[in-house]
């Protein structure tokens, strides 16, 4: 079958989220544990979907927009995994699934883009389109996070105390998971934008030349350090280091469409 992967992508990804609603709602463990043994088989999938589709274009997965957000997807569910082990917290994935099955469809669904190849290969341009993809998945997932601290926040102050309110993780681990998520995602930009230098030396002979998108990529990164030196203190921690976090984002979002697709001249969805 030739979409088998597409199929068995959707049917895990949707078994993971029924999983994570039900943990959510019921505080089953068993639910909880099937909501991450659910993401971990779609992540399989929807790797070897990722590959079938790239064999069927002879291409790579970013050749085109819906090939990047499809790897967005897949580094998004990546990203919470390794947050859920390393923070032991399971109550916000029924709220991070339903993102990852969107890009998912909306990548494998759409027409394809018959574009010119990329403008470059080889490993230095892979891993610097990469990380650059898995920085903004990272920011995507602290996004949620912080959506999800400003209504948990309302609802305690308004003691609005229902069991699936008690059920999501306290107020300072949705602190610190969205802190590790930003960390992340800085880590994977600044060397994902060396790299973009080394391989502009390779192609061009010079470590720089004016793009737009190195001007906002620097920005992103500038908000993001901040975000993570204010959100440690007693003035900007909490709610309004959550709309900061909300805020960057945005402009994270305008870098990935209105800066890639009209103004840079060498980036299209990374």
């Amino acid at each position: 079958m030739p979409h088998l992967f597409l199929f068995l992508t959707l049917l895990t990804y949707a078994l993971s989220l029924g999983s994570y609603t039900r943990y959510l709602y019921t505080g089953s463990k068993l639910a909880g544990r099937l909501g991450t043994i659910f993401l971990g088989l779609g992540l399989v999938a929807h790797y070897f979907a990722l590959l079938e589709r790239s064999r069927g274009l002879h291409t790579v997965p970013y050749h085109d927009l819906y090939g990047s957000m499809s790897l967005f997807g897949w580094l998004l569910a990546l990203t919470y995994l390794g947050l859920e082990f390393y923070h032991r917290q399971r109550s916000v994935g029924a709220f991070v699934v339903p993102f990852i099955i969107v890009f998912f469809l909306a990548a494998h669904l759409a027409t394809v883009d018959r574009l010119p190849p990329p403008p470059a290969r080889g490993t230095v341009f892979a891993l610097h389109v990469t990380l650059s993809i898995l920085a903004y998945a990272a920011f995507a997932l602290s996004f949620v996070l912080s959506l999800i601290y400003l209504a948990e926040n309302r609802l305690l102050r308004n003691r609005k105390l229902s069991e699936v309110v008690w059920r999501l993780p306290p107020l300072d681990l949705l602190e610190r998971m969205s802190r590790s998520s930003v960390l992340i995602g800085v880590i994977s930009i600044a060397v994902g934008t060396a790299l973009g230098f080394i391989w502009v030396d390779r192609l061009t002979g010079q470590y720089w030349y004016y793009d737009p998108k190195y001007v906002v990529t620097i920005f992103v990164l500038l908000l993001y350090a901040a975000y993570l030196q204010l959100a440690r203190t007693t003035t900007w921690r909490g709610a309004r280091a959550s709309r900061l976090c909300i805020f960057n984002f945005v402009v994270v979002i305008l870098s990935f469409t209105v800066v890639n697709l009209y103004l840079s001249h060498t980036h299209r969805y990374f």
